[in-house]
């Protein structure tokens, strides 16, 4: 049996990523993004980057939601910086948002909900750029396979410098959902996301650090994740522990940034194939096609 819109994949049979077609809307401010983007092409399925009038972006995604041909949808934020921004990510298809950013997919991300089915077999989409600096942890073994999956960074003790609703946030929830000590710091204050002592909640409880600031996170953290937007902010070098992992995520142009965008990419890359094969019910095996590296670890 082919695959294509409609069909069954069976059990036997491979998807290719020449089979899908994703959409990215992009507005002129991004336009340095476009030799990367473009280039991912590369990886051998269709991709279409579409530069959208910010009046006019709200009816093309509805109109790549009603299109049989697009799998899957990127926008690149923000794009009005306020709340339409909020409601723009809401009217885009669950079934084909590769950003996680849906109401559904965020409301699991913090319940620390995990799946979308009652046989944890369709696994709920995250947004990409804190998805790309926990797959950097994990590459690191800062995650322990030892432990129990969703308890695997017990023990560690993690500072995220930018508490943005799209990145920040997110990523300090999701690192203290898999059992880290987090210290989410921003412009005025400090907050501490942790599952409670020995992990006895389910999900990540919130509380304020009155009078806390940077500095007395840094030297408890064995891991530092900087995104603070614009090139004057630097890390303290010196109240880094000795050994402590470093990534930063900010839009300068850095070489961890740049891997990061491309971790973005290559992870919605694969809910895109995820979203696909979801549609058609069941699947085992999965063939990615034209592609140096392996991508299913990504959506296991």
């Amino acid at each position: 049996m082919q695959s294509g819109p409609g069909r069954l994949v069976t059990k036997s049979e491979h998807v290719r990523l020449s089979d899908l077609s994703q959409v990215a809307f992009i507005s002129s401010q991004y336009l340095r993004t476009l030799k990367l983007t473009s280039s991912h092409g590369k990886s051998g399925f269709e991709f279409q980057l579409r530069e959208v009038d910010r009046e006019e972006l709200e009816d093309a995604i509805i109109a790549a939601n009603h299109d049989n041909a697009v799998d899957g949808i990127i926008v690149y934020y923000p794009i009005f910086n306020n709340r339409q921004d909020q409601y723009l990510q809401q009217i885009v298809d669950i079934s084909k948002d590769v950003e996680g950013l849906s109401h559904r997919y965020i409301f699991n991300m913090y319940q620390n909900i995990r799946f979308l089915d009652s046989h944890n077999q369709k696994k709920s989409i995250l947004p990409c750029t804190p998805l790309a600096v926990i797959k950097i942890l994990e590459h690191l073994h800062i995650y322990n396979t030892i432990l129990l999956y969703g308890n695997r960074l017990h023990g560690h003790t993690i500072t995220v410098i930018n508490r943005s609703e799209v990145v920040g946030r997110p990523l300090a929830a999701l690192l203290a959902n898999d059992g880290a000590c987090v210290y989410s710091v921003d412009i005025n204050d400090v907050q501490q996301f942790t599952r409670g002592q020995g992990l006895r909640k389910k999900r990540h409880e919130v509380v304020e650090k009155p009078g806390w600031t940077l500095e007395n996170c840094l030297p408890l953290s064995d891991v530092v994740i900087s995104g603070v937007p614009g090139d004057k902010y630097k890390v303290p070098l010196h109240l880094l522990r000795e050994g402590a992992v470093c990534i930063n995520f900010s839009s300068e142009r850095v070489r961890v940034t740049q891997i990061l965008l491309v971790f973005m990419l290559l992870t919605s890359l694969c809910r895109t194939l995820a979203l696909k094969l979801r549609r058609r019910h069941q699947y085992t095996s999965l063939q990615l096609a034209k592609s140096p590296l392996s991508f299913c670890s990504a959506i296991s």
